[in-house]
């Protein structure tokens, strides 16, 4: 940023025909206005407190007072001997930003370098002991020179209180996102073996910065993970934002994530940060990553190498430190096989994996997912809960919740009946209560029949199931090879 403004500074000579004659009779004239520094600088200061506003924020701080006056007495000789170079334009914008930070309008600041500057002509005249013509031509070149001075200044409070400006709405933004976030913290509820190993994952992962890709079907509770993640994380006070690829058409999203400018495409009527944006310092959680087009597959691996991105319609390079979550239901690796996902961007997401199990495979969380879906006063009898346990749950959790608040809203006196349940819960469970084997079946079918019984009343723990058929673990999995008992087909 300082070369940038060194630059303009270096045009701002050939603008206002800064020539080395100028800086001459600038440098002959520079011990007199010098010997004159400390009245200059308090005329500069009393000037400004002379307005109200300035002097109610300048009031108690007289010690940052003095450091300005004392940085101000180093830019007015660095003004006088030069050289004017880039160290001579930080410091100059340095002292703008200053009078920024401590609130001081740009106006008032004006008003006091207007008020030097006739002080600084007013002590030449009085001191002048050469031709009238000289005298003018040098105040001619010290007017170039503060009208550069001025421009510096002007540049550098101008920088700074945009700078300040945005970093505040984001941080609003941030803030507000955060709020919205967490005024419903949801839990991850199951004390099953396959939880188990997801809250251990939880625990180890979560405190890294290194992206995390979350794998699961649809209903797993794939964004409650995320937000496990994130609150174990270092960046837990920072907001933790989240978009879903599969609700979003490719135009829109690419917006959503990256941001736009102003004018970018129709519609766009003023500038938009994106979410890569917003989350600076937090937590980007990008659900169903497996729908992202190729393109934006591309974008989103440069962010995540290098962390910069450019809004849409617009060439400036933003830098973002952003942590990434991603979570999908597709099989990522057969989608790089198949060419539908990058496989440069596939392992920059999967630094670690946590595998969320289906409802299937942890039946015996279900009464604690009831318990927690219809808390207080609802109750239920055995048949509601053999039902839910003998349905298979395509839709996982979330299809259970649902089929628990349609349960609610058809119960008589807070009590949960199966016949309330949707009527394809109802068909598949019926039907699989119809299935033992036939009188003149083999034994290998009465056998099988047995096992898989077992298996679905010990709510799909095998260690349980061993020890309900009297045999080794080893020898039911030897039993489920024999039979060909498929453990998910068997848990449904």
């Amino acid at each position: 940023m300082s070369s940038e403004l060194a630059q303009k500074y270096f045009d701002l000579q050939k603008y206002v025909d800064w020539t080395p004659e100028d800086q001459q009779r600038v440098l002959e004239v520079s011990n007199l206005l010098l010997a004159n520094r400390g009245p200059l600088i308090e005329d500069f200061y009393e000037e400004i407190q002379a307005h109200a506003h300035t002097r109610e924020i300048l009031d108690g701080r007289a010690e940052q007072i003095t450091r300005l006056k004392a940085t101000l007495g180093q830019w007015l000789q660095r003004l006088l001997l030069g050289p004017y170079d880039q160290d001579y334009v930080v410091l100059r914008s340095h002292i703008g930003r200053r009078h920024v930070e401590i609130g001081l309008d740009q106006i008032y600041v004006n008003a006091g370098l207007a008020r030097l500057r006739s002080k600084i002509c007013e002590s030449l005249s009085q001191h002048w002991t050469g031709s009238p013509r000289e005298l003018i031509l040098t105040t001619i070149s010290l007017n170039k020179l503060l009208d550069l001075d001025l421009a510096i200044i002007e540049d550098a409070y101008q920088a700074e209180y945009l700078a300040r400006h945005q970093s505040l709405s984001k941080e609003n933004l941030q803030l507000r996102v955060a709020l919205d976030r967490r005024q419903k913290k949801a839990v991850i509820v199951g004390e099953s073996e396959p939880m188990q190993e997801v809250y251990r994952l939880i625990a180890r992962t979560g405190p890294t910065n290194k992206p995390i890709l979350i794998q699961g079907e649809s209903g797993t509770g794939k964004e409650l993970v995320a937000a496990a993640l994130h609150r174990s994380s270092r960046l837990a006070d920072k907001p933790l934002v989240a978009i879903n690829c599969a609700a979003l058409s490719e135009s829109l999203l690419e917006s959503e994530l990256f941001g736009h400018e102003k004018g970018a495409f129709t519609g766009a009527t003023s500038s938009k940060p994106g979410l890569f944006e917003v989350a600076d310092g937090g937590t980007l959680f990008i659900d169903e990553i497996g729908e992202l087009a190729g393109i934006l597959q591309i974008k989103l691996l440069r962010v995540l190498e290098d962390g910069s991105l450019r809004r849409v319609g617009s060439v400036q390079e933003r830098r973002v430190n952003v942590r990434l979550l991603a979570a999908t239901n597709r099989d990522l690796a057969q989608d790089v096989a198949t060419g539908r996902f990058r496989e440069d961007l596939y392992y920059r997401i999967n630094v670690l994996t946590i595998n969320l199990p289906p409802l299937r495979l942890r039946p015996a969380d279900i009464p604690l997912l009831v318990k927690h879906f219809a808390p207080g006063q609802w109750k239920w009898d055995e048949t509601f809960g053999d039902t839910l346990q003998r349905y298979s749950w395509p839709g996982n959790v979330r299809q259970l919740r649902n089929a628990l608040d349609r349960a609610k809203v058809l119960a008589e006196d807070e009590w949960l009946q199966a016949e309330n349940l949707p009527a394809e819960i109802l068909r598949s469970t019926e039907e699989i209560s119809a299935a033992p084997p036939a009188d003149n079946s083999d034994l290998d079918t009465i056998n099988r029949y047995h096992i898989t019984s077992t298996f679905q009343r010990c709510q799909g723990n095998k260690a349980r199931t061993a020890r309900a058929l009297g045999i080794s673990r080893r020898t039911l999995y030897r039993l489920l090879e024999k039979h060909d008992i498929d453990l998910l087909q068997t848990k449904s």
